[in-house]
C-alpha cells in the first residue's frame, strides 16, 4: 500500500504552477478537492515560460515535446479532451542531426522510414542494427514504466517485481554506451541514441541502460510542437483548471511555509497574504523548497550532485537557413571528451555539440513576418565549477556565435535583431539550485527509490513535484510527478 498524507485533505494549496504543479492541481480538481495555485509569475509554465519582445514569442525552458498522452491523462481528470486545448503538430524529421564529417541524419519516429534513412546514409547492417535497437527499447520501456517510472515508490523493496527481472535480463543495468553499441555500430546513430543522457545528468558512458528509455520516448513515439509554442502547454492545463474550479493567484510568491506539530498549516505571500490549507505541494526545485520554504534541508538533500547545466540564446533574427528541420542538433567530433570536460573536469566545452531549435519553422506567429526565432543550447558545467558568469558571460555568447557560424550558420551574428542570454547563473536566479534546470543528476543512487523521495519527512502532509523528486527529468516525468503527487494526497486517481 502507498504511504499517504495524514488528516483531512480538503483544502490543498499548490506552490508554483509549472508543469507538475498543474498536473497535480488537475488530478485533485478532478477528486473533488479545493485546489488553490500561487505562482509568483504572472503565468503558469514555471521553467517552461515565455519571453515576449519586440514582436517575437520565445519559449524559456524545455524545446521538445514528448509523450502528449501524459498531457490528455491529466486533462481526462476533469473529462476535458486534449483537442479542445491544444493543437499539436508530429514534428518530421525529429531531429535533423549534423556531424563534423559535412554528414547529416534525420531522426524519424516510424521504424520503416528510419531504417530507410540509416541505410541510406550509413548501410544495411546498421539499419538492421536499428531495427533490434528499437525492439530492446520498446520492451525497456513497457517493463520500466509502470513499475518504476509512473509509480509511487516508497522502498527499494517496492521494486522487486517480475518487471525488474525482466530489465536485469534485458541488460537495463549496463552502461548505456556499451549497450547502444550492442546495436549500433556508427558513431552517428550511437551519438544520436544516445545524447539523451545529457539530460539525464550523466554520460552514456555511465548512465544506466534503462536511460534509453528517453531515446524511446522521442525518437520511437514521436516528437510534437504545440501550436503557440511550447507555453501553450501550462496555459491549456492552467486554462482546464481554472475551468473547474481551480483558482489561481499569479503575481504571488510564497515565502513561508508555516507549520505545527509537523504539519503544514498555511502559506504566507510576499504580500502578506496567508492561505490556509489541510495538505500542501511544493513544486518549486526541491533542495530550493526545503531550505527556502520548509527551513532545513536534510543530510539526504545536501548530498545531492547536480546535472550539468547549460546556456541558451533567444535569438530573433531576420536570416533563414534552408537546411535546417525544426530541431538540429550539431555533434562535434569529440563526443566521449564532451562529457568528461562538462561532468569530470567541469570546464566549458572546446568542442562543442550544440542544440538548435527553430519555432517559427513551424509557427510563423512566433516571429515578426519575414523573421525568424531560434533558441540555441549549448550544455556547460553547473555552478559548482569555477567559472564566473558575470565574467565570462559576454565572452561564452560570443564564442556560441562563433561556433554556430564554423557549422554553417553564415552571417549568424550580423543578423540577430534581439537577444536574450540565460547562463547558469541566471538559472540559479530562477530557483533552480546549483543552476542546473536538469536538476540533480540521475547516477545511480540518485534514481528510482533512491531519488529524493515526494512526501517530505517530519512533516505528514507536504507533498513535492517536478524534476527534483521522483520520477526525475524532462516534461513526461514532471507530468507523470504531478500525477504521483495527487497520489499521496487522494490515492491512484483513475
Amino acid at each position: 500500500m502507498t504511504k499517504r498524507v495524514k488528516g483531512p485533505t480538503d483544502h490543498v494549496v499548490i506552490v508554483g504552477a509549472g508543469l507538475g504543479g498543474l498536473s497535480a492541481a488537475l488530478r485533485l480538481a478532478g477528486a473533488g478537492r479545493k485546489v488553490t495555485v500561487v505562482e509568483r509569475e504572472s503565468v503558469p509554465g514555471g521553467r517552461n515560460g515565455l519571453l515576449q519582445k519586440d514582436g517575437y514569442s520565445f519559449d524559456t525552458g524545455p524545446s521538445v515535446l514528448t509523450m502528449p498522452d501524459l498531457i490528455q491523462d491529466a486533462l481526462s481528470c476533469v473529462g476535458e479532451d486534449l483537442k479542445d486545448w491544444l493543437e499539436l503538430l508530429p514534428l518530421k524529421p525529429l531531429y535533423r542531426a549534423f556531424y563534423h564529417d559535412g554528414s547529416s541524419l534525420d531522426v524519424h519516429a516510424e521504424t520503416g522510414r528510419m531504417q530507410e534513412e540509416i541505410r541510406n546514409v550509413i548501410g544495411p547492417d546498421e539499419a538492421a542494427g536499428y531495427g533490434r535497437y528499437v525492439d530492446f527499447v520498446t520492451k525497456l520501456y513497457k517493463y520500466e514504466m509502470n513499475d518504476f517510472i509512473d509509480k509511487n515508490i516508497d522502498s527499494p523493496l517496492n521494486l522487486l517485481t517480475p518487471n525488474l527481472a525482466r530489465l536485469v535480463a534485458l541488460g537495463g543495468f549496463r552502461r548505456l554506451a556499451p549497450k547502444v553499441n550492442d546495436f549500433l555500430k556508427d558513431p552517428r546513430t550511437q551519438k544520436v541514441y544516445s545524447f539523451q543522457a545529457m539530460y539525464a545528468g550523466v554520460s552514456p558512458q555511465q548512465a544506466l541502460a534503462i536511460y534509453a528509455v528517453i531515446a524511446y520516448m522521442d525518437s520511437v513515439n514521436g516528437v510534437f510542437f504545440p501550436n503557440g509554442g511550447m507555453h501553450a502547454v501550462p496555459r491549456a492545463l492552467a486554462g482546464a483548471a481554472a475551468k473547474h474550479g481551480v483558482e489561481f493567484k499569479y503575481n504571488s510568491t510564497v515565502t513561508t511555509v508555516e507549520h505545527s506539530n509537523g504539519r503544514a498549516t498555511a502559506v504566507i505571500t510576499q504580500g502578506g497574504e496567508r492561505i490556509e490549507c489541510d495538505a500542501l505541494i511544493l513544486n518549486p526545485d526541491l533542495p530550493v523548497a526545503w531550505r527556502e520554504l520548509l527551513g532545513r534541508t536534510p543530510p539526504s538533500v545536501k548530498r545531492l550532485t547536480y546535472s550539468p547545466s547549460c546556456v541558451t540564446l533567444l535569438i530573433g533574427s531576420n536570416k533563414s537557413y534552408d537546411r535546417l528541420a525544426h530541431h538540429n542538433i550539431h555533434f562535434g567530433k569529440s563526443w566521449d571528451g564532451v562529457f568528461d570536460e562538462l561532468i569530470t573536469k567541469k570546464t566549458l566545452m572546446t568542442d562543442p555539440s550544440l542544440l538548435v531549435t527553430v519555432p517559427s519553422h513551424d509557427d510563423k506567429n512566433l516571429a515578426p513576418a519575414g523573421k525568424h526565432s531560434y533558441y540555441v543550447l549549448f550544455p556547460t558545467p553547473n555552478l559548482s565549477a569555477d567559472i564566473d558568469w558575470n565574467v565570462q558571460g559576454r565572452k561564452y555568447r560570443d564564442q556560441m556565435i562563433k561556433t554556430m557560424e564554423s557549422r554553417g550558420y553564415d552571417g549568424f551574428g550580423d543578423s540577430i535583431e534581439v537577444e536574450q542570454m540565460t547562463t547558469p547563473l541566471d538559472w540559479q536566479a530562477q530557483g533552480m539550485e546549483q543552476g542546473a534546470p536538469f536538476a540533480s543528476a540521475h547516477t545511480f543512487f540518485q534514481t528510482g527509490p533512491f531519488r529524493p523521495k515526494n512526501l517530505a519527512k517530519g512533516f505528514e502532509n507536504v507533498v513535492f513535484a517536478g524534476s527534483g523528486t521522483q520520477p526525475g527529468v524532462g516534461v513526461p516525468m514532471v507530468l507523470i510527478s504531478g500525477r504521483l503527487a495527487a497520489e499521496r494526497i487522494v490515492g491512484p486517481v483513475k
